[in-house]
């Protein structure tokens, strides 16, 4: 009963901050910064709702496999926090699920920003009993996965536009129209003809970006053979590996993953699979995105890819997903 109480009395307080915060001065401003690791979410809940169904519900949506990369990794890194251990080191964690199950409460969701800290995200979930609870989790999987996503993608585009690198950002305009924002310890490696390979690397990582444009002919050109086809030619070319007549290709032994999207207003052929290398052993994760110039004439190749063969490669994977979303037109 505690526990409840606790539960109940803070969920007032958020909703009373939220109703302060549509009528008075906004006091954001001076909020902290958030704390804790990109893809992680603390889970505000009782241990008894963590442990059952509920909690349950929601490892079967935001711990599921992360699609597309060598090894097993889950979507996010979660955690439970109960109430009564809810205390500031918590609460100003940068992504927040607070999970209300009382028999007074009503079945639903809703998104709050920049409560206790920025730029912070927290998913408030209402149920009045657990079996409803889950179920709800489950039936809106997706749209929950989208806060989390949508949240930690707009923090590395925000980084990246206030440490931007104008000079590489300008470079690609100039060939292509548009650019993403580029952190400012990205850097040019590579330039010849219409490819451009940009890339952040360090004695153990590499995060690469390809842009490359092809003249548009037609829809047939969006479809992931095409665009596979297209991409080992270019990378055969452009991209050695290590070892002698070694180059960069698309793992023959996986179908990628292919997903139609629309992005900062813009209709996006997406590949996702795991690059290899002809006559060499390096590997990993890749995202490319193909899309229309605004005059239609050329098709538009912005690509990904990650070298981390000690670590994990979600969060890296993650960071050149966000730079390559930010794509922007020139402004006229």
């Amino acid at each position: 009963m505690k526990s409840l109480e606790l539960f109940h009395n803070l969920a007032i307080a958020i909703v009373a901050i939220l109703v302060v915060g549509c009528n008075e001065a906004n006091p954001k401003d001076n909020l902290p910064d958030i704390s804790g690791k990109a893809g992680e979410i603390a889970i505000i809940s009782t241990k008894a709702h963590w442990e059952a169904e509920p909690g349950n519900s929601i490892r079967t949506v935001l711990a599921a496999e992360f699609p597309y990369i060598p090894q097993r990794e889950p979507l996010y890194r979660l955690f439970n926090v109960p109430f009564e251990n809810f205390t500031q080191i918590f609460k100003v964690h940068r992504n927040l699920l607070h999970v209300n199950i009382n028999d007074t409460c009503t079945l639903g969701m809703r998104v709050a920003h920049d409560i206790w800290a920025k730029p912070q995200t927290m998913l408030i979930l209402s149920a009045p009993d657990e079996i409803s609870a889950s179920e709800f989790i489950l039936s809106n999987g997706d749209k929950i996965c989208k806060v989390f996503e949508e949240a930690e993608r707009q923090r590395v585009i925000n980084g990246a536009k206030q440490y931007c690198n104008t000079k590489l950002c300008s470079l690609v305009e100039q060939n292509y129209g548009g650019t993403p924002y580029f952190p400012f310890n990205y850097s040019l490696k590579k330039q010849n003809g219409n490819f451009i390979w940009i890339s952040y690397e360090t004695s153990f990582t590499n995060q690469g970006i390809f842009i490359y444009k092809v003249p548009y002919t037609g829809e047939e050109q969006f479809t992931p053979e095409y665009l596979t086809a297209l991409r080992d030619a270019v990378l055969k070319e452009n991209v050695p590996a290590t070892s002698e007549g070694s180059y960069m290709i698309t793992n023959p032994n996986l179908i990628p993953g292919f997903f139609k999207k629309t992005i900062g207003g813009r209709d996006i052929a997406e590949v996702r699979s795991l690059w290899d290398t002809h006559n060499d052993f390096m590997g990993g994760p890749f995202i490319s995105d193909a899309f229309l110039s605004p005059d239609g004439k050329d098709i538009i190749i912005a690509e990904g890819f990650v070298y981390a063969p000690k670590y994990a490669k979600r969060d890296y994977l993650r960071q050149l997903e966000a730079i390559l979303y930010s794509w922007h037109w020139e402004k006229k």
